[in-house]
C-alpha cells in the first residue's frame, strides 16, 4: 500500500514543528476554514518524560511496540525502561534525532511507506492526535492493521469530543509566528473511530478516558 501525504508539519528542518522541538515550545494548529478554532499542541509535553497515563498504554504489551508519529521519543524511552522492544516512526528528522539521542530507536519516514518488521508488531501506538496523520483515518488504520501481527493491537488517542469527525487542510504556527504550508489532517472522536476501524478491518475492544485524554484499543 502506498499513500504519500503531500505535506506534513513534521517535514523539513526549518518548519514550525522543528523550531518548537528545538525550543521546547508550543504550536497552534489552525484551520483556515474555522479561524476561531485553534488547537494548542504542547510540544514541551511530548519532549518530557512519559507520564503515568503514557506508561499505562504499555501495560498490556505482549511484544514489540511501534509508535506511529513518535515525536521526540518519550514512549520509546518508557518502553525501553520497561524492557519492551520499541521503534518510532516520524517524518521529522529533528524529532527522530532527539529520540535517538534520548536512547530510543527511531527511523525517519512516513507510516504509509514500508516500515521495519511489518506484520510482526504487537502494539501500534497512534497517540497525541496522530490519528490525524494524512487526513484519512481509515487509510491510516488500515496501514496500522498491516503493520501489527494478527491479533495485535492498535491504541488510538481520540478527540475528547466523541462526535468529532472532520478532515481538513491544517497549518501549524509556532510562538514566533512561523507558519507551515497546509497539510491534510483529521479530528476523530470515538464514534467516528469505530466506523473507520470497521472499514479498516479492526475491532474495537475497549475505550477509556483518563486525565482528560481519551483512548480506544483496536484488535487486528
Amino acid at each position: 500500500m502506498t499513500m504519500h501525504a503531500p505535506v506534513s508539519f513534521g517535514a523539513g528542518g526549518g518548519e514550525p514543528y522543528a523550531r518548537a522541538l528545538r525550543s521546547d515550545g508550543s504550536l497552534r494548529l489552525t484551520d483556515p476554514a474555522r479561524p476561531d478554532v485553534v488547537t494548542t499542541m504542547d510540544v514541551s509535553r511530548w519532549s518530557a518524560a512519559a507520564d503515568r497515563v503514557d506508561r499505562s498504554l504499555l501495560d498490556d504489551a505482549d511484544g514489540p511496540v511501534i509508535d506511529i508519529g513518535c515525536g521526540p521519543g518519550r514512549m520509546l524511552v518508557a518502553a525501553r525502561t520497561l524492557g519492551i522492544p520499541a521503534l518510532g516512526v516520524d517524518v521529522s528528522a529533528e524529532a527522530v534525532a532527539i529520540a535517538q539521542r534520548s536512547g530510543g530507536t527511531a527511523v525517519q519516514g512516513s507510516v504509509f511507506d514500508a516500515v521495519p518488521d511489518e506484520g510482526h508488531w504487537d502494539t501500534a501506538l497512534v497517540i497525541d492526535g496522530n490519528i490525524g496523520i494524512g487526513g484519512d483515518p481509515a487509510a491510516l488504520l488500515e496501514r496500522c492493521r498491516e503493520i501489527v501481527r494478527t491479533g495485535g493491537r492498535v491504541i488510538v488517542e481520540t478527540n475528547p469530543d466523541p462526535l468529532a469527525d472532520r478532515v481538513y487542510t491544517a497549518r501549524v504556527v509556532d510562538t514566533d509566528g512561523h507558519e507551515s504550508a497546509g497539510f491534510p489532517w483529521a479530528e476523530v472522536g470515538l464514534d467516528a473511530l469505530h466506523r473507520h476501524a470497521a472499514d479498516a478491518g479492526l475491532v474495537a475492544r475497549q475505550s477509556w478516558t483518563v486525565a482528560g485524554r481519551s483512548f480506544c484499543e483496536l484488535l487486528a
